[in-house]
């Protein structure tokens, strides 16, 4: 079992996987926590993601955590992506309106694999 704390215990799992879902936006915690998971976590996760199978990646940018929170770590996913040229996707339909999230979460492994 994979722990956001310890990224090195979730890079094993990425074996064969194309695309990453990073489904964040209703992790709960401490604010520093929370700030550091959507950070400094989520920097590592990327960068060692990158250098797996996966060739595309999905974060979620809506939900309970702060949303100035969302949208640094939504930065974060561009600016790392773009750099390694892997496609991604920042879905931000609110995961409380379950049908639109899921057709939402569901176009964009279609966007990224079509």
């Amino acid at each position: 079992m994979g722990d956001p704390d310890r990224v090195a215990t979730l890079v094993g799992a990425l074996e064969h996987v194309a695309v990453a879902y990073l489904l964040l936006g209703c992790a709960t915690g401490t604010p520093a926590q929370l700030a550091a998971l959507h950070g400094t976590r989520l920097e590592m996760l990327l960068e060692r993601m990158l250098d797996t199978t996966v060739r595309g990646v999905v974060y979620e940018t809506a939900g309970a955590v702060d949303g100035a929170v969302l949208r640094a770590g939504g930065e974060r996913v561009r600016a790392a992506c773009e750099r390694s040229c892997i496609p991604y996707v920042l879905l931000n339909a609110d995961p409380a309106d379950h049908g639109l999230w899921l057709s939402s979460a569901t176009a964009a492994v279609d966007q990224l694999l079509g």
